[in-house]
């Protein structure tokens, strides 16, 4: 076979041209400090690190969430622990007021601090986060959740949603970075909680009814009944149909106890006097405040009229006791969302450790071997070179001379 010099010199050149590229590409590994320059180096490799690169972006996105998360929580459990505070003065000031030695202007006075507490608690329902962002208005947070009313027996209305905004913060889970209002101040059970004792507005004696509970859970049925006086000894509970299913008699201290409920009456009764028992609904804790405030303002020139003033507030008062509950489990539901998040902020870490590490395995190049091979692929670009040289001058008329 007969190899022409063209040929020769084109494969020389071909040599040379080829170690020059792998030259270059180590060489590119070495500065670079990466293993994969392109797609064509390593398919599977590059492949799985894309996969790992776009899970690292994910875990980075992850605690941007427990991070905003985080600072959101904590500021609905600053505005909670406020609301408790809140709450607190309003049933110690409201304790003040039932003192039976109070005069109106005395109570008068109670009522107008009342009032600035439930403006403030208003303000402390309304509240903002660093964007601005309205904390208990649900999804909603663009609303102001919370608007003053002038309906009788509704002072402030609810405008937001019942949503819970969720931030996806691990790779398998969520979590509300909040708590809509409807939960946190509206919808909490009156009375007990299984039920509301309310005094007739035409009771002319001086009953009044201090505590009262669900005394065996197993005998509570919920329906409504009444406890009527029929005389200032004796009484009758009559059923929603008006008909009488049991009677008492009455010493002017005394607990009654029926179905499963047992309440405590004090005063003097006068026939006809009345109170309703009915299953317990849902209140919001303004209203509750209002009726505080509403009774105090009420004056007193008699005891049935203190007696009135006095059932009012016990009401409400129970009413008052259910938000606080209400307040303080949503602060622990808070303070559980705030370990969670910081849980998996800790694992979130771990992973994006794990993921450089694998990252690194995949993509990373070894320097050392890296520069052994730069070493050798000098020496063969060298090589080639002095090959091509000597080829190129190859020449017929070199043996003529």
């Amino acid at each position: 076979m007969r190899v022409s010099t063209s040929f020769m010199q084109l494969r020389a050149l071909n040599a040379v041209l080829g170690n020059q590229a792998a030259l270059s590409d180590v060489q590119q590994q070495v500065a670079t400090g990466k293993r994969i320059l392109s797609p064509a180096f390593d398919p599977v490799g590059s492949a799985r690190a894309l996969d790992l690169s776009a899970f690292n972006a994910s875990i980075e996105q992850f605690q941007r969430n427990i991070q905003a998360g985080t600072s959101r929580l904590g500021l609905e459990e600053n505005a909670l622990t406020s609301s408790e505070n809140v709450l607190q003065r309003v049933r110690e000031l409201s304790l003040q007021g039932i003192n039976p030695t109070l005069n109106d202007g005395a109570r008068g006075d109670i009522a107008s601090e009342l009032r600035e507490r439930l403006d403030q608690l208003v303000q402390l329902a309304n509240s903002r986060d660093g964007n601005g962002e309205f904390l208990f208005s649900g999804n909603q947070t663009r609303t102001q959740p919370f608007v003053r009313s002038n309906a009788p027996g509704a002072p402030v209305s609810y405008v937001g949603d019942q949503g819970q905004r969720l931030l996806a913060v691990g790779p398998a889970g969520a979590l509300a970075s909040g708590d809509p209002g409807s939960d946190v101040f509206m919808q909490i059970a009156d009375g007990n909680g299984g039920f509301v004792v309310v005094a007739g507005a035409g009771n002319t004696g001086s009953l009044i009814v201090g505590s009262n509970q669900v005394s065996d859970p197993g005998a509570f049925t919920g329906a409504s009944f009444t406890v009527q006086f029929s005389s200032a000894s004796g009484y009758d509970i009559l059923d929603a149909s008006n008909a009488v299913v049991a009677s008492g008699s009455y010493s002017g201290n005394d607990t009654i106890t029926f179905q499963g409920m047992q309440l405590a009456l004090s005063g003097e009764a006068v026939a006809g006097d009345r109170f309703s028992l009915a299953a317990s609904t849902s209140q919001d804790v303004f209203t509750s405040v209002q009726q505080l405030i509403d009774a105090l303002r009420q004056p007193i020139a008699n005891d049935t009229q203190r007696a009135a003033v006095s059932n009012t507030m016990n009401r409400a008062l129970e009413g008052l006791d259910n938000a606080l509950g209400r307040i303080i489990d949503t602060r622990a539901g808070v303070g559980a969302r705030l370990n969670a998040m910081e849980q998996q902020r800790d694992a979130n870490e771990t992973m994006k450790l794990q993921i450089a590490t694998d990252l690194s395995a995949v993509e990373n190049v070894d320097l050392s071997e890296a520069v052994s091979r730069m070493s050798q692929q000098l020496g063969a670009l060298e090589a080639s070179q002095q090959s091509f040289v000597r080829i190129q001058n190859l020449s017929l008329f070199n043996f003529l001379r």
